[in-house]
């Protein structure tokens, strides 16, 4: 808004004319914005701890799963190679023959001589241990070393049968320098594992010997 200002003496020339502003300019006008309030950042922090948070127990929760189902399948692939290893063994065992021992089965360990497949992809004879050891259930190889087969074995029991039919009968020991068994069964008593299992397992295993002595 222009006025004229009286009284002046005007020393710009006629006419001259001084602005003056009636109202406040835009900029003290316009100024009705503001900052953050202290409510509203611990609001925020909060929500984002709370964000990160529930990541976080996400992320773990999917790992431990992942290390799980990791554990179930080297567990299942521990045991089904120890069942192929216990079925080869048994089929290739040898008794009676010329170098060979005989057949000492008894209700808690076997022991009979087989010929084992080496690293080097030849087969060689040898005696094999099978019974329990600090809760395993272990082959001990001559020559060669031990083998841990099932883990958290709380019992081992064997049966071995006598003549197949409908009439065959299983029986506790068989001790013989120049036979063996038809088959041989394993009830291994597994312990549970204190987590998805509480009470004891029992797997029930049967191999058949392929020949007699």
């Amino acid at each position: 808004m222009l006025r004229r200002i009286r009284g002046l003496k005007p020393r710009l020339g006629t006419g001259v004319f001084l602005r003056t502003h009636s109202q406040a300019g835009p900029a003290l006008q316009g100024g009705d914005r503001r900052g953050f309030t202290l409510i509203e950042v611990v609001v925020a922090l909060t929500i984002g701890a709370l964000v990160v948070l529930v990541a976080h127990q996400l992320f773990e929760a999917v790992a431990e799963r992942g290390r799980t189902l990791i554990a179930a399948r080297t567990a299942l692939d521990r045991a089904v190679n120890a069942r192929r290893w216990l079925g080869a063994t048994f089929l290739s065992l040898d008794v009676g023959t010329e170098g060979a021992g005989g057949f000492e089965g008894r209700p808690d360990h076997v022991v009979f001589s087989t010929w084992l497949l080496t690293p080097d992809g030849w087969f060689e004879r040898g005696q094999v241990t099978l019974s329990t050891e600090q809760g395993q259930l272990r082959a001990a190889v001559t020559p060669g070393t031990s083998i841990a087969l099932v883990d958290s074995v709380t019992d081992l029991q064997l049966d071995y049968l006598l003549e197949p039919g409908a009439e065959s009968r299983w029986v506790h020991e068989w001790v013989s320098p120049v036979s063996a068994p038809v088959a041989v069964r394993m009830r291994i008593t597994k312990a549970g594992n204190g987590k998805w299992e509480t009470a004891n397992a029992v797997d029930t295993l049967l191999f058949l010997i392929k020949e007699r002595g």
